[in-house]
C-alpha cells in the first residue's frame, strides 16, 4: 500500500495491527511513515513519542525517527536552483552545501544528497559540530541497510575517516 501511495489505507492497516499487538515495532514504524507520507508530521511525531518503551530502540523505530527528522528538515529546505546557484558562487560555502543536501534528499535525490554531504565532510569534517557526518547517519538510518546508497555512502565515509 505504501509503495502504491495508499498511505491512508496503510495507516489504517498498521493501526489495526497495533490493535492486535501494541508492541509490533514494524507496525509502529509503518504508521509513523504513513503519516509522514500524508504530510502529517505532528501526528507522526505523536505516534513515535507514544510508542511503548519496549520497542523504542527497535530498528524500525529508529528508521521511522530518522525519516521524521528528514521530513522536518525537508519542510524547511529551500529551492534547489537557488541553493545550487549559491554553491556555484562559492564552493566553500558549507552551509549552502549542507542546505543543498537537505533539499536534494527532500526531492528524492538521495544519492546526490549523500555525495554533497561526503564532499562537505571531506572538506571540513568538524564544520558545525560534525553536521555532515550526523546528517549522513540520519539518511543511512532512514534507508534500508542494504540500500546501494547506504552501502556506497558508508564505504566512502569509512575510507575518509580511516584514510
Amino acid at each position: 500500500m505504501m509503495t502504491d501511495g495508499a498511505f491512508e489505507d496503510a495507516a489504517q492497516t498498521f493501526a489495526a495491527i497495533l490493535g492486535e499487538d501494541p508492541n509490533h515495532a514494524a507496525a509502529y514504524g509503518g504508521l509513523v511513515r504513513a503519516h509522514i507520507d500524508l504530510g502529517d508530521l505532528e501526528q507522526a511525531e505523536a505516534i513515535l513519542n507514544g510508542a511503548p518503551a519496549e520497542i523504542a530502540e527497535a530498528a524500525e523505530m529508529n528508521a521511522a525517527a530518522a525519516q521524521l527528522d528528514l521530513a522536518k528538515q525537508a519542510a524547511n529546505s529551500g529551492p534547489l536552483d537557488e541553493l545550487k546557484a549559491k554553491l556555484d558562487a562559492d564552493e566553500n560555502d558549507h552551509q549552502a552545501r549542507f542546505d543543498l543536501a537537505v533539499a536534494l534528499n527532500a526531492a528524492g535525490q538521495t544519492a546526490e544528497a549523500v555525495d554533497q554531504l561526503l564532499t562537505l565532510f571531506r572538506r571540513d569534517r568538524e564544520w558545525n559540530d560534525g553536521a555532515a557526518k550526523t546528517q549522513l547517519f540520519t539518511i543511512f538510518d532512514a534507508l534500508k541497510p542494504n540500500d546501494p546508497v547506504v552501502l556506497n555512502g558508508r564505504r566512502k565515509l569509512s575510507s575518509m575517516i580511516f584514510a
